[in-house]
Formats: C-alpha cells, structure tokens, sequence
C-alpha cells in the first residue's frame, strides 16, 4: 500500500470509535468496534444501521472529568446534551454515570422519566417553551433554564395557580458574543434568538426576589460545533459583570455558572489535528478562576454541557451501497441512507469521510461521491473522497456519526428511522428498532374507509 494511502488510511481510522481496529482475515481484512465486524453487523441488523460505542462514551467522559478535576478547583459537573442523540438507553447511560441530563421540551422529559433518570438531575432548556413544556418541566425536572421575561412571568402565575414548589431556576444571557462556527450554529449574538439581554437579566433577577423563586444560575451558550474557545472569553467577562453588579444591586449571587458547550469535533481527515478536550475545559477555568479574583466574586460550581464532543465519535453509521455509476466527471456509489438520517451536510455543508467495512486496504481507485436515495440534489453524504473501486452490494462506515444525525433525522420520501445498536465489551444490544411500513401510517386518520 502507498505510504500516502496508508497514513490517509490510520487517519480515518482515528475517527471511528476508540475501540475499532483493522483485523486480518488471511488475505483479507475487515473493520471491528467492539471486536464486532461492522460487516457482520450490517448483514445481522441491516441497512443503514447506527452502532454506539459504550467504550468511547466512557473515555470521553473521563476526559471532561479528569479536565475539570485538574484545572478547576471549585465544584463542578458535566450536562449531557440530549438534542445530540436521545433514546432510553442512552439516557439510562446517563443516568449510571451521575450525569445531568438537557432536555428540550416534554418530548425528551418522556424519553429522560422512561429511563428512569431522577428528577434533580433533569435540566430543561428551550427557546419558546410552550404550556405543556412548563407543565412538563414544573412536574418533572429538578432545574428550569428560562430562556426570556414572558416565560418567567408564564411560570410564576403556573406555580401560584398550583401552589406547587418551584424547580432550581437559571437565566438563559446572551452574551452578545458567538463563536466561529456557521452561522446556522450561532446562538450567542446579539440579534440571536436566543436568551436575554444584560438589562433583561437584571429585571429576571429582580422579579425572581420579588416573587420568592429560586435563582440558582446563569447560563449561556455562544455556538455548536466550534474549535477555538476565545471567544467564550468576553462571554465569561460579560456573566461576570453581571454577576458582579447583582451581587452589589440585589445582594444575589448564582451557586452555578453554565458556559454551555458546542466544543467541535473532526469529522474527517482534514480536519485532524484538532484541539483536544482538555484545551477547551482548560480555557473556561483558568478564564473563569481570573474572572472571579478580578471581581472578588466567589467561585460558583462549573457546569459544562458536551454534546457532540461526548458522543459524535462513539457512533457509526453503516449503508449498502446500492448503485454505482459514472457521470462524466464523477463516480457516484449510491447509499441506501443519506439527508433522511443525516442531514447535517444539507444543512450546513458538513463534511465526512467513510471506509468500506471489509477489505480496507484495496488501493484507492479515485474520489467518490456518495449519494443517497432521495429526491434532492442535496442528498449528498460525501464529496470527493479518496476510496477504493467500490461494487454495488458492499457496506461502507461513516464515523463521527453520533450527534445530530438520528435526532435531526426525517421521514423524507417515507424513510423509515435506521435501527440502532449499542455495543459494549464485544456484545450488540439492539436498542432502537428499525421503523416499519406499518409505523409510517400508525399516526394517520383516514377520510374515507377503504376498507368498504
């Protein structure tokens, strides 16, 4: 094998879950994780297929964990962010590891309660929370993040009509700052949609003496899927004049400080070397620690939030390639999968990189474009990859697949939802199953009976 395709080769490698390898089959080779065959997988479960990594969950946990242990001195405590990807299991997952747990509305305190997640370590965010949201986090969660002034007063007069006792409560700041990212990604600027303003978190926290609820926090979030952390820097300033003048003004002070998350990830060959975890876990502390000597502020415990940076690696998506077929300047190798289980590189030109899943080390025939099935010219997975001649009936691994892929995904063209699969120590566990013809139509009300 040329030495540049075999460096090209341990590079995509270093993507997969840390548990993959390369194992030799005679002549042969095939893809593991787990020390399970993605090829075996594939035919056992079928196409496309998603695979999490119990391992690299594990690691990536330590990591965040060991960072805040070396670098902060004061308490603190990780958010796992279930708009990455959220399924019982993974949220039971959750739950044995002492986690918090994000979520987004009712739809995923269902998900969280199913799975037995406790109450106090259920957060709730959400930029337009509706009645039900509220009701759902009133009863369900141990901490609110409110996100604007009408949604504080909304759950004021809730709590008063049922005279039930207030969970934690933070306020959502926009800090006026995003991180570079797309601009689909942003959240944290001033015209965003997101949070409150300095002035507006001033009268939330004079409403919420006024009115007995318990403010606990501060909390924001600049961008997902960002790889420099300066800019979280004036962010961290901002909460901290805040803070600072809250404290002379009102006397208050928060017990926790979230900067969010939306540190990045490599998704593909190019992107590597790439700013561990560490580095960012690092920044925010020692940023904070100054922060906080500067103002004469107490240390208030540091809750961070990874999504993709905990979970994207441990997964992998799996397709059959149906098709291949040759246009004058491109060769397509045609995905049984594509924009309706993934559709970040639709959204936001978001780029992978993929290995056939048995005989690795063919040499490369030339770039690939892999497209999916469905009826839009942006159904497109991946564009111009160095892979090997590829035959229809082959099944390739696209990796960093763990976030924003099934929890962005679509019925689109009636697709049914990929089944998932959770390995753990050389054993497959089915944990989502796959959609069926019957499911697609479960929720419809015909007008007419066909049926007479």
């Amino acid at each position: 094998m040329a030495l540049k395709q075999s460096n090209m080769l341990a590079q995509r490698i270093s993507l997969f879950p840390n548990s993959a390898q390369i194992e030799k089959q005679g002549p042969t080779s095939r893809l593991t994780v787990s020390g399970l065959s993605l090829l075996d997988l594939a035919r056992q479960y079928g196409t496309p297929l998603y695979v999490y990594d119990r391992s690299t969950l594990q690691a990536g946990l330590q990591r965040y964990e060991q960072g805040l242990a070396e670098a902060y001195p004061a308490p603190s405590g990780i958010t796992y962010a279930g708009k990455a990807f959220l399924c019982t299991a993974l949220a039971q997952w959750v739950g044995q590891q002492d986690l918090w747990l994000d979520c987004t509305g009712a739809g995923e305190l269902a998900i969280a309660s199913a799975a037995g997640v406790p109450k106090s370590r259920l957060l709730v965010h959400g930029v337009n929370k509706s009645e039900a949201d509220l009701r759902a986090a009133l009863e369900q969660a141990g901490t609110i993040v409110v996100d604007n002034l009408g949604e504080l007063e909304r759950l004021h007069a809730m709590l008063t009509a049922s005279s039930s006792r207030s969970p934690d409560l933070w306020l959502r700041l926009r800090p006026g700052v995003a991180v570079d990212t797309h601009a689909y990604r942003q959240t944290g600027q001033e015209n965003s949609k997101f949070g409150m303003g300095p002035e507006e978190v001033f009268q939330a926290i004079q409403f919420c003496q006024l009115n007995g609820l318990p403010l606990k926090g501060i909390h924001f979030h600049q961008g997902s899927h960002f790889h420099d952390p300066a800019p979280i820097g004036p962010a961290l300033d901002t909460a901290l004049d805040i803070i600072s003048e809250a404290h002379s003004t009102f006397g208050w002070l928060p017990d926790t400080l979230c900067p969010g998350g939306g540190w990045g990830v490599p998704y593909h060959e190019d992107d590597l070397p790439h700013l561990p975890v560490e580095s960012y876990v690092q920044f925010i502390s020692e940023r904070l620690i100054k922060g906080c000597q500067i103002r004469n502020l107490p240390l208030p415990k540091l809750q961070l939030e990874p999504g993709r940076s905990l979970v994207a690696q441990a997964g992998v998506s799996i397709y059959r390639v149906e098709t291949v077929k040759n246009t004058p300047q491109r060769r397509w190798l045609m995905l049984d999968g594509g924009m309706a289980d993934n559709p970040r590189p639709a959204l936001y030109r978001a780029r992978y990189t993929a290995l056939p899943v048995a005989d690795l080390e063919r040499p490369f025939a030339g770039p690939a474009w892999l497209g999916g099935p469905f009826c839009e010219s942006g159904d497109i997975l991946i564009e111009d990859l160095e892979m090997p001649d590829i035959q229809p009936g082959e099944y390739l691994a696209v990796p960093v697949s763990g976030a924003y892929h099934l929890s962005m995904g679509s019925n689109y063209n009636g697709a049914r939802k990929p089944a998932v699969v959770w390995l753990d120590g050389g054993q497959a566990t089915l944990i989502q199953r796959r959609e069926t013809l019957e499911d697609l139509t479960r929720r419809d009300l015909p007008l007419i009976d066909v049926s007479k």
